[in-house]
């Protein structure tokens, strides 16, 4: 099961990475960012795909995408200009909270 959730982890990393640079995409008018962005989330997918066989696919894809959004909002506001707020802290606060939630309720 620690092999899951390392790989989950990986899943969520190149979901994110990918999502980080899809402005630089341009629309997807840019080859080389094309292929990063389209790569780094058939790479993910890829990687979901091998977790959902050991790992309840409710529970991996919460994590997946409760914690990618939650990465994401924070490198939006940190590296690429979004704003921050209390209310988006709040939310995500809430996201987090919602997925060990769920997480410990997958594991009884």
């Amino acid at each position: 099961m620690f092999g899951a959730v390392g790989l989950l982890v990986l899943a969520i990393a190149a979901e994110v990475g990918s999502t980080s640079v899809l402005s630089r995409a341009d629309g997807f008018r840019d080859p080389l960012w094309t292929s990063v962005v389209l790569g780094g989330y058939a790479f993910s997918i890829w990687l979901l795909a091998i977790v959902v066989r050991v790992m309840p696919i409710s529970t991996a894809y919460a994590v997946w995408s409760g914690l990618g959004t939650a990465a994401i909002a924070v490198i939006g506001a940190l590296w690429l200009g979004e704003s921050w707020d209390w209310i988006k802290v709040g939310a995500l606060v809430m996201v987090v909270i919602g997925v060990v939630v769920l997480n410990l309720h997958s594991a009884h």
